[in-house]
């Protein structure tokens, strides 16, 4: 087999794992996490719920799922001193920089490496689970030169993030939309952030280390930052009559259309297609959104020009236009579901370490053999 056949860029195509954590049908467009379909759990389960599904691989007990909550409660507060280093941080940073180096510091405090120990594992899932959303609030608020609002313990997990970034209690509907997009974003098995968390697992290095690994793989537009980047498109567009004009621009340059086209599904992502009905939810309480028509517009145009190549609307396409109307800024999107892949992210981790083997890929050398070295006087 030749070089060019042994190569593949980006691993594409390679298994890099087993996992029994999330499957993918990306021909039919369905989604599992732990084998109940991403629509059961979006309509009928909660995001911490979801999140001790993917960890532990069972749904819990009543009381089980009471422990849980109430532990994550308890612990959403952050350390003094993670506050002041935050404060330190440059308000034209992004959110995601504040939210790497942020996570990585929690290790600072929390880090045993005690991967063997049942209880240091379970306060480790609550931690990250807990903390994660406290911090990037935190910084929202930082950055505008106010201080960080603390977590209402009589609210539950979505509903209290909304609250840290307003101090308001947010609406039922608003705080509910919330609570399935994390679900939605919880989990997607293989991809450039549960890689990078797993080859960072590999090393047996503190959890709070490989979330933070995966929060900088997280951040490329490529993977999360993409749903940032769908908000800039529908302004750029600017109106739905553009978006005929738009579609046909980016096929003849050959221009990536945000928000459209995924490694695996070759349909609609479905949780694109349950993104577009909060969003109607949102719109039909609250008022509408008119981006949300231009979305509309380059969606079909978009499907009747590239549907019969694969490519439809992904996670991203919608996303961004739910937290829009949730009143969240754009650059805190990505954020956003950093917060609920932690879940993801540390189910892989959990199953790495059960049985654990460092990551070593080899690599295919196509640089020269042999030279000779030339002396400095000589060059």
């Amino acid at each position: 087999m030749s070089v060019d056949e042994l190569y593949r860029p980006g691993l594409e195509g390679i298994p890099a794992a087993k996992s029994s954590i999330s499957f993918i049908d990306g021909k039919q467009g369905i989604l599992e996490y732990r084998g109940i379909r991403i629509e059961e759990l979006a309509e009928k389960s909660s995001f911490l719920e979801t999140a001790y599904l993917l960890i532990w691989g069972e749904l819990p007990s009543n009381q089980e799922l009471k422990d849980f909550e109430h532990d994550i409660r308890y612990h959403r507060r952050i350390k003094y001193r993670i506050r002041d280093m935050m404060k330190c941080f440059p308000e034209s940073g992004h959110p995601m920089d504040s939210l790497q180096a942020s996570a990585a510091a929690l290790g600072l405090f929390y880090s045993k490496r005690a991967l063997d120990d049942p209880i240091y594992i379970r306060n480790a899932v609550v931690r990250l689970l807990a903390k994660i959303p406290t911090m990037v609030a935190a910084f929202q608020l930082m950055r505008k030169g106010n201080d960080p609002v603390q977590p209402c313990d009589d609210l539950d997990y979505a509903a209290n993030f909304l609250y840290m970034l307003s101090e308001r209690e947010p609406d039922e509907l608003a705080a509910r939309v919330f609570d399935v997009c994390l679900t939605l974003h919880a989990e997607h098995s293989m991809n450039a952030s549960t890689f990078s968390a797993m080859v960072t697992a590999s090393t047996l290095t503190d959890p709070y280390a490989v979330i933070a690994s995966a929060v900088g793989t997280l951040g490329g537009p490529l993977h999360g930052g993409a749903n940032e980047e769908v908000i800039e498109m529908l302004e750029t567009i600017g109106s739905p009559e553009n978006a005929a004009a738009y579609v046909d621009d980016c096929v003849v340059k050959k221009k990536k259309i945000m928000g459209f086209g995924h490694r695996v599904y070759k349909v609609k992502d479905p949780r694109a297609t349950i993104l577009q009905e909060l969003a109607e939810q949102l719109f039909d309480k609250f008022g509408g959104d008119r981006y949300y028509d231009i979305a509309v517009e380059l969606e079909r145009h978009v499907e009747n020009r590239l549907g019969g190549k694969g490519i439809y609307a992904n996670v991203d396409f919608y996303s961004g236009l739910v937290y829009r109307k949730l009143g969240i800024p754009t650059d805190l999107f990505t954020p956003l579901f950093a917060i609920a892949r932690v879940a993801g992210w540390l189910a892989h981790w959990k199953e790495q370490l059960e049985e654990n083997r460092i990551f070593r890929p080899t690599q295919i050398y196509v640089g020269e053999r042999e030279r000779v070295y030339t002396h400095l006087f000589e060059r």
